[in-house]
């Protein structure tokens, strides 16, 4: 299927590792121009070098406003297509670990920089009368995961502000979705599967094993299948769809609206 995303430009960040990773190929293999932001100058590097012309480097945490600063200044006055709004998560804690100061660490990291970042990109999108914005969050949004309080907590406000955003710019061709993620075999996962080791007393690999067999598919998903919806959202073929949390899970969640 062609996208219709060939010399077009988007923002792509925590574009390296993981689902950002897989998003930024599926883009990138279209045709499409990416400005990726990354934590990882090698990283970035290596991007770059495996698809020659197509990549623009920002080295920087995305969650700091400082970052997402230069990203405004890197852009300037090009056309936008649309942005993949992604970054690590807190760590695995239950509700009884956590402290306060964890929760604060939590808020800036899974909402204030998202808030932040869209309040500066929006006016962009609504002075071209078109924009994508993609939002990486997990399934814990839609079915509670163990150790993942801080997540589910913090990635429920995003739905909310991404939900209702979505309704004060409809019609204006801009759209807002949410892609939740189940089991991917990326690092971030890697969190899961220590936790559980430690309280299980078994081994990493174990507990993989184990999370894998929760899996109805019984396999942990894919990221370059991730990407290529991820890369859908993000073109001119998902007018219709805005407002929306897809789930992509390998059928872990359980409720009718999964």
């Amino acid at each position: 299927m062609d996208l219709e995303i060939k010399d077009k430009l988007f923002i792509v960040c925590g574009a390296t590792s993981g689902l950002g990773k897989g998003v930024a190929d599926a883009l990138l293999k279209d045709g499409a121009k990416v400005i990726a932001v990354a934590r990882d100058n090698k990283k970035l590097n290596d991007l770059s070098n495996e698809f020659p012309g197509q990549v623009e480097e920002l080295k920087g945490d995305i969650t700091q406003p400082d970052t997402i600063q230069q990203l405004f200044k890197k852009l300037g006055n090009r056309y936008l297509n649309g942005i993949l709004v992604n970054a690590g998560g807190p760590p695995a804690k239950s509700f009884l670990e956590t402290e306060l100061t964890d929760w604060d660490d939590a808020y800036l990291k899974i909402l204030k920089w998202k808030v932040n970042l869209t309040k500066i990109f929006l006016p962009i999108f609504q002075k071209q009368k078109y924009g994508r914005f993609v939002f990486i969050e997990s399934e814990s949004v839609k079915q509670p995961i163990r150790n993942l309080v801080l997540s589910t907590s913090l990635r429920s406000a995003v739905l909310g502000f991404v939900k209702t955003l979505s309704q004060e710019v409809s019609g204006t061709g801009i759209t807002l979705n949410i892609l939740a993620p189940g089991f991917h075999d990326t690092p971030a996962a890697q969190r899961l599967f220590v936790k559980r080791a430690e309280i299980e007393g078994i081994s990493v690999e174990d507990a993989k094993r184990s999370y894998e067999s929760e899996i109805p598919v019984n396999r942990m998903g894919d990221t370059s299948e991730f990407g290529m919806l991820g890369a859908w959202l993000l073109s001119p073929h998902s007018g219709y769809i805005t407002g929306q949390t897809i789930t992509v899970d390998g059928g872990s969640v359980k409720g009718m609206f999964g």
